[in-house]
């Protein structure tokens, strides 16, 4: 008997070889000259501090979206981000009209444990994370059991999390300090405008 058959899991589709590598290289070249990095700042008890990575949105007109106290008004699709969007689109079976783009310089960058389950998001939300460049640990942590299942999100690799996985599990990009190289990350997603919601 297999003890570990009930552990649960969440509900993800990986794909570690989503792209070519020179794909990958030639996209990651693209998104570092394209995009309008920024640094924001997050709430804390000891006041607003920058936050451990560089950031920016995109989407549609209307496509805001609200976390960590940061209101992210999105830029209109640079090219190699559309380029990306059409592919996970289709790879995923779901439609998206905003990105989060994060950009880890080195493994000191970071993400905490959190949960992509805002009102804007709907109950069971769609999300397709890109990676490119050097592979990163992301952590994806059972709120009740406290399971974590772990993946290496190497250069050019999908995984696109549905279902209750926002409800049920976080997730988080720990520091790695011995990591020296780059990574940006694109997690695809569809936002509701907050006034369509309050109509509702």
């Amino acid at each position: 008997m297999d003890l570990f058959n009930d552990l649960p899991t969440p509900d993800v589709d990986w794909y570690p070889d989503w792209l070519e590598p020179a794909t990958a290289t030639r996209l990651l070249t693209q998104l570092v000259e394209e995009v309008a990095w920024r640094q924001d700042t997050m709430g804390t008890p000891a006041g607003r501090v920058p936050l451990p990575r560089l950031t920016a949105w995109q989407g549609e007109s209307g496509a805001v979206y609200v976390y960590s106290g940061i209101r992210n008004v999105p830029q209109p699709w640079t090219p190699a981000v559309a380029e990306l969007k059409a592919a996970a689109e289709e790879s995923s079976r779901a439609r998206f009209n905003s990105v989060l783009i994060n950009r880890y310089r080195s493994g000191n960058d970071s993400m905490g444990w959190h949960a992509d389950k805002e009102p804007e998001l709907g109950t069971h939300p769609v999300i397709a994370s890109v990676s490119l460049g050097t592979p990163r640990t992301f952590d994806l942590r059972h709120n009740k059991s406290g399971v974590v299942q772990s993946f290496s999100l190497k250069d050019g690799s999908l995984l696109v999390m549905k279902g209750n996985t926002q409800a049920e599990w976080r997730h988080r990009v720990p520091k790695e300090p011995r990591v020296a190289g780059e990574r940006i990350n694109l997690t695809f997603r569809w936002v509701t405008p907050r006034a369509v919601i309050a109509r509702s």
